[in-house]
């Protein structure tokens, strides 16, 4: 193992060794390590930028980063030794960086602070975390689109309040989810512009009297442009605090998904079978299917909308510009990311092997008179009023409630009793299939519109 330098990087002005307890309670390096590549990333930019404005020499620039790049070597071997004495991330690298080569690891940090150099880590951080991210976003996004393409023309049942409302067709609520997760892959896109902007070379809160050049470390790292004001560029998480808003609305999605799979999948549903590599027994009852995963998506939900709650308490009181607190944005903001591309996959996983009950979500829209509101259409397209439509079919739903017979099964002469207007074409409305299909404007649950809207979203993927 390779250790680092045990004497703390920091502490020439201090009279006293710090408090062993503070000493533990203050480091952070137990957590914010996993930027340590983010960190040397950013360091080699650095380096780079001070030998082109002549703070450093060609040597000094070429052992810092030959020294970066074996210290990235030694942590992705796992040989690298952490050390609390040393705080953080940042020191660990630049102590071990310092005992391989001497007084120019020493000069590596001129022109910046832990505090613009963390802000740079988090932000190539989260840059790369979007990726993945994204990334799981459209495998979802595909596994959902070639399921409602099976079932365009699938009948089911559509809900308000949890009551059967309309027929609608399972491709078409399948299209709603899509529809939520494009929204989502747009706020994300959003957000990612704030992050990629870079903080490195606002140094502790003030700039630096060095002669840098912040717009070629930017383009050396990939950001669209250096941060405008230094104050800001240190104490912002702004751009955090939307990742974890972003976030939070993500995994509410897919805990709303979760709440449907489940109502979906339970015996008085029975719409799917969820698949067994998703699912698990129970302890005590043999016949128990649990559907385990779309219950924990929705159970951490609450964990991401937690993270995204102590963000924004955490940055709610601080002054200008950084201050320690600052530390405590990590852990949740860690968790936030690894959480959401783990619900992320497990349902890209699991989405295509989801399998629909045909002939049980017919039954199901065939209860609960889902085409009262064609009834009601077609009587004002006869040039009835549409509240006297609305009275018209409620007596007529009240006799099939009396006789417990759908509208559909109601005979002519008993419709023809509400009103005179019907005649004989009324039954081609009543339908289930008449219903679903006489719904072909854009955004309607037609089959036909469905597949076109499919094959738009497929070419919205296929641009992204």
């Amino acid at each position: 193992m390779t250790s680092v330098n045990s004497e703390k990087l920091s502490s020439a002005r201090f009279a006293q060794a710090t408090d062993a307890f503070v000493e533990v309670f203050t480091a952070s390096v137990d957590f914010d390590q996993r930027m340590a590549h983010q960190d040397i990333q950013g360091s080699i930019a650095h380096a780079t930028m001070l030998c082109a404005c002549g703070i450093l020499t060609v040597p000094e620039r070429d052992a810092i980063i030959s020294g970066l790049t074996q210290i990235g070597k030694e942590i992705s071997n796992g040989e690298f030794v952490w050390s609390i004495k040393q705080e953080d991330v940042h020191m660990n690298i630049e102590a071990r960086l310092t005992d391989m080569i001497g007084v120019a690891g020493k000069k590596l940090h001129t022109g910046r602070s832990r505090n613009d150099q963390v802000a740079t880590d988090i932000r190539l951080y989260l840059r790369s975390e979007i990726v993945q991210i994204t990334a799981q976003l459209t495998r979802l996004q595909t596994a959902i689109l070639n399921l409602a393409e099976q079932h365009a023309d699938t009948i089911m049942p559509g809900f308000t309040h949890l009551q059967v409302a309309q027929p609608i067709t399972f491709g078409h609520h399948l299209m709603a989810w899509f529809e939520m997760l494009r929204r989502d892959r747009e706020r994300l896109d959003d957000c990612a512009k704030r992050i990629n902007v870079m903080p490195l070379g606002a140094a502790a809160l003030a700039g630096t009297s060095y002669p840098i050049d912040r717009f070629m470390t930017a383009e050396l790292l990939g950001f669209s442009r250096p941060s405008a004001n230094s104050l800001d560029s240190v104490s912002d998480r702004d751009f955090a605090i939307e990742f974890a808003a972003v976030a939070s609305l993500i995994m509410m999605h897919l805990s709303r998904f979760s709440e449907e799979l489940i109502l979906w999948s339970s015996a008085q549903f029975d719409f799917i079978d969820m698949p067994d590599a998703f699912c698990t027994g129970s302890s005590i009852m043999p016949q128990k299917k649990n559907p385990d995963v779309p219950e924990l998506v929705r159970g951490k939900s609450g964990r991401v909308t937690g993270h995204l709650v102590a963000l924004l308490m955490l940055m709610k009181s601080q002054p200008l510009a950084y201050n320690k607190d600052n530390q405590e944005d990590k852990e949740p903001l860690f968790d936030t990311a690894d959480t959401l591309i783990n619900c992320l996959r497990a349902y890209a996983d699991m989405v295509p092997h989801i399998t629909a009950k045909k002939a049980n979500m017919y039954t199901a829209a065939k209860r609960g008179f889902a085409t009262a509101t064609d009834l009601a259409d077609y009587l004002v397209r006869k040039g009835m009023a549409f509240r006297d439509a609305h009275e018209v079919v409620g007596l007529a739903v009240r006799l099939g409630l009396e006789t417990q017979r759908d509208l559909s099964e109601l005979t002519l002469a008993e419709l023809q009793g509400f009103s005179v207007l019907v005649t004989e074409d009324v039954f081609a409305y009543l339908t289930l299939e008449g219903s679903v299909a006489a719904r072909r404007h854009i955004g309607g649950t037609a089959p036909e519109t469905v597949k076109a809207a499919i094959q738009s979203a497929r070419q919205i993927l296929g641009n992204a």
